[in-house]
């Protein structure tokens, strides 16, 4: 295979590539994020630098995703700090954890998002809905909410899951040593809030 046959491929393997080249969208997500106080120690230095806490709180987002192009049917679970960087404020993606592989390694190699493959759901159980993490076959979270009791102004929903997103993009040479160590920075756009 020549260069220009290798720059045309998006990922290897080259026969059998671990995600598509389709451009991918989300279509009909469900979001729940649950928000919690830690300590404001530990989120300083977990941290990457330059970014900054903006307070204590941590959100726990569930999300649902059954239908993305090139990816299909499948679910994430993620710690999201909300954070400064150089004054402007977004959100810090810290762990993710997705139970499809393609959407995994597309994550990773394509945005530098830090998913990890896991058990994940989010559903509605009659009027609840509840979102589930398991990792390694052990219960690491589970979230529960009243089911559309109080809505939410669609525009307060939209700009809750638009905001700035930054990742860490790390990349070792074979003896470990740094090779690329660079924070990224994404936003979603072209959303439609169909109910918050």
């Amino acid at each position: 295979m020549n260069q220009s046959d290798l720059m045309n491929k998006i990922t290897t393997p080259l026969d059998s590539p671990a995600f598509s080249d389709a451009k991918v969208r989300f279509h009909n997500r469900d979001f729940m994020n649950i928000t919690y106080r830690t300590d404001h120690d530990a989120l300083v230095k977990i941290l990457p630098e330059p970014l900054e806490p903006i307070d204590d709180l941590v959100k726990f987002e569930f999300i649902n995703m059954p239908d993305s192009d090139g990816l299909g049917d499948y679910s994430e679970i993620g710690q999201v700090i909300p954070v400064t960087f150089n004054g402007k404020e977004g959100e810090f993606y810290l762990s993710m954890y997705v139970n499809n592989g393609a959407a995994i390694a597309s994550g990773r190699e394509v945005a530098a998002f830090p998913k990890k493959l896991a058990d994940t759901s989010i559903y509605l159980d009659n009027d609840v809905l509840v979102g589930k993490l398991e990792y390694s076959g052990l219960p690491v979270a589970t979230a529960t909410m009243a089911y559309n009791y109080y809505p939410m102004d669609l525009e307060e929903g939209k700009a809750e899951i638009t905001k700035p997103s930054f990742r860490l993009n790390i990349m070792r040479n074979y003896d470990g040593s740094p090779r690329i160590f660079e924070l990224t920075e994404s936003q979603i756009t072209d959303v439609e809030v169909k109910g918050a």
